[in-house]
């Protein structure tokens, strides 16, 4: 099949998935109060698709370490694609400078006041093939990641044995216009666990959470590029429910 690493991760030990779920109500509390507030313009939409092979994530790249990768087919529930994307006016960046501002520290269009990448593995400051990252989120959202793939438009990473997502997720950046880019973030994943399944796709908690850490960082990537956002924030999900819930 189509995108999966061949290396079946290992899982975490129940103990640490309940502990962790027991924070949960400490994330929820401190973004809830940023996410009322939220002013950017932000047009959602979510579509039930019928088959999920043209909404699987691609391949890993050859010679990619894939140990502890773990892609959606060792998730539970739905298989999610998303696309978060906002344009760009006034910035006087190509695609590849962006993105290698970027690549050069993360946090610099993280929102770091509730979520933060903390390298774990790489000898360079900047981004590159291998190099790991935990995603530090108040409550239970600390997320480790692999990076997959490096372009000159962008970089891709992958979920870790660990993660609340089993899939992958990908940063990039286009010319839309003179003076105006296109940046956009992708992700193909579903719940790592019943419990995140629970919780993201019933309760619905972790779904808006993630939304608005991914809105922020688009706001920190408009930052970045010195710009300002043109026609707000498009928030696309493709959905797939499993055989057995059809």
């Amino acid at each position: 099949m189509r995108g999966y690493a061949s290396t079946v991760p290992r899982r975490p030990p129940l103990v640490r998935r309940w502990t962790t779920a027991a924070t949960w109500p400490i994330g929820i509390a401190l973004t809830s109060w940023d996410y009322m507030w939220r002013s950017t313009p932000m047009h959602r939409r979510e579509v039930v698709e019928p088959d999920a092979d043209p909404h699987l994530p691609p391949r890993l790249p050859a010679g990619v370490e894939d140990g502890e990768v773990i892609g959606p087919e060792h998730g539970y529930g739905p298989h999610f694609h998303r696309r978060y994307a906002t344009t760009i006016r006034d910035t006087a960046l190509s695609p590849p400078e962006l993105i290698d501002a970027l690549a050069g520290d993360i946090n610099q269009a993280a929102p770091t006041a509730f979520a933060r990448f903390q390298k774990v593995l790489g000898a360079s400051e900047k981004l590159a093939v291998g190099d790991e990252y935990v995603v530090r989120m108040p409550g239970p959202w600390d997320g480790p990641v692999r990076v997959i793939e490096r372009r000159p438009d962008g970089f891709r990473l992958a979920t870790l044995d660990g993660h609340l997502e089993a899939g992958q997720i990908e940063f990039r950046a286009s010319r839309a216009a003179p003076g105006r880019l296109r940046f956009e973030i992708e992700s193909w994943a579903r719940s790592s666990s019943r419990l995140t399944n629970l919780l993201y796709h019933r309760l619905r908690m972790a779904k808006e959470v993630q939304l608005h850490m991914w809105i922020s960082f688009l706001e920190g990537v408009v930052d970045l590029a010195d710009g300002r956002m043109t026609g707000g924030v498009e928030v696309l999900t493709h959905r797939v429910e499993p055989r057995a819930e059809r």
